[in-house]
């Protein structure tokens, strides 16, 4: 249905809080392409908010906006978990090309907009699998039929 490079800017790490290690993840722009031939840019200010738990998984908590190249805006709420063993995750933060067969990152999608021509996005569920590249993320999106 959509597939979503995002450019990230480097982790901030904020610090352990009660519950894991609070971290952010600013956007710094990207682009999307989906069916009918929807296309498109990341506008400026998306946030994934992470929670890494001791258990080495991390929540992912993602929130920004497409903009379509008919200037239609498109909001993106994902939420879910990237999970991977130690050594895996070290190569991920070292920025080392790691296959996405390697850990597990999937994400729920809630997509809402005012555009008439992709207002059939305010109805769908989807959900996304992702790969954690060096400074981009590749979010795939499907359709929950």
């Amino acid at each position: 249905m959509l597939t979503i490079d995002v450019a990230v800017q480097p982790v901030v790490d904020l610090g352990d809080v009660p519950l894991g290690g609070r971290r952010v993840v600013v956007f710094d722009g990207g682009t999307f392409a989906g069916r009918d031939g929807l296309h498109g840019t990341i506008a400026p200010g998306g946030v994934d908010w992470q929670l890494a738990r001791s258990d080495g998984v991390i929540e992912i908590d993602a929130h920004y906006v497409l903009v379509t190249d008919d200037s239609e805006l498109i909001e993106v709420r994902s939420t879910g978990v990237r999970k991977a063993s130690p050594a895996v995750a070290d190569r991920i933060a070292r920025g080392e090309v790691v296959a996405p067969s390697e850990y597990y990152f999937r994400t729920h999608v809630r997509l809402s907009t005012a555009a008439p021509r992709v207002a059939w996005m305010n109805d769908l569920l989807a959900v996304s699998t992702g790969e954690r590249r060096r400074d981009t993320v590749r979010i795939d999106v499907h359709e929950v039929g």
